[in-house]
């Protein structure tokens, strides 16, 4: 209709491609981004942009789809500092984490506001499919600390992921013995845990860090 405002939100703050988007539309979103008119970035309540909404959820068509666009920013954050690719490694879609990193521009090391990386949410959920993809990049760091100066070795350890920490362990760039904030390294995080075979892991590690 003319004179109709396609970006504007609804009561419920979002607008009709955040609401498309999210609910996995993926016909209703080929039409509205063909719109000249069209902001395919704007963000609904909270700040989600539709490839936010999109990635949360699992829609990996629709994901695609959005990313195809030059004008979509795939490091766009919401009000907490939440990209779609940590919305996406949150919900366990590994289908769109491996869309996502395969568009130019995407930074793995992108932090929340908490200061959690995607990979420490990938490690700390034992995301094994996921920790490969981020790790296989050349731009990952994969030592970096969240806001509590825990490491993706330390989040993994703390639940007992041992497929994630042996991927962690075989990279030379991670430090087995590297401290939080508290001072606790990613072995007491495995002891508070219970998590024996963890413990093993770190332990030789640590031996053979020191050796060397």
């Amino acid at each position: 209709m003319e004179g109709c405002d396609i970006n504007q939100e609804d009561c419920a703050g979002k607008t009709p491609l955040v609401w498309a988007a999210q609910n996995g539309h993926e016909g209703v979103v080929e039409i509205l981004p063909g719109r000249d008119d069209i902001n395919p970035d704007k963000p609904g309540v909270w700040g989600q942009a539709p490839l936010s909404c999109a990635a949360w959820n699992g829609h990996e068509g629709v994901v695609k789809m959005l990313l195809m666009r030059e004008d979509v920013d795939p490091n766009k954050f919401d009000i907490d500092g939440v990209t779609p690719l940590k919305y996406a490694i949150w919900s366990g879609h590994e289908g769109v984490v491996k869309a996502l990193l395969a568009r130019d521009g995407v930074n793995p090391n992108k932090s929340s506001r908490s200061g959690g990386t995607p990979l420490c949410e990938a490690a700390q959920n034992g995301h094994e499919g996921m920790v490969k993809m981020l790790l296989e990049r050349g731009d990952i760091t994969p030592d970096k600390q969240d806001s509590s100066g825990l490491t993706p070795l330390s989040r993994a350890a703390s639940k007992g992921h041992e497929g994630v920490v042996k991927m962690l362990l075989a990279r030379d760039d991670i430090n087995p013995n590297k401290p939080d904030d508290s001072g606790h390294t990613p072995l007491w995080y495995a002891h508070k845990g219970g998590h024996e075979g963890v413990e093993e892991l770190l332990r030789s590690a640590s031996t053979a860090s020191s050796a060397a």
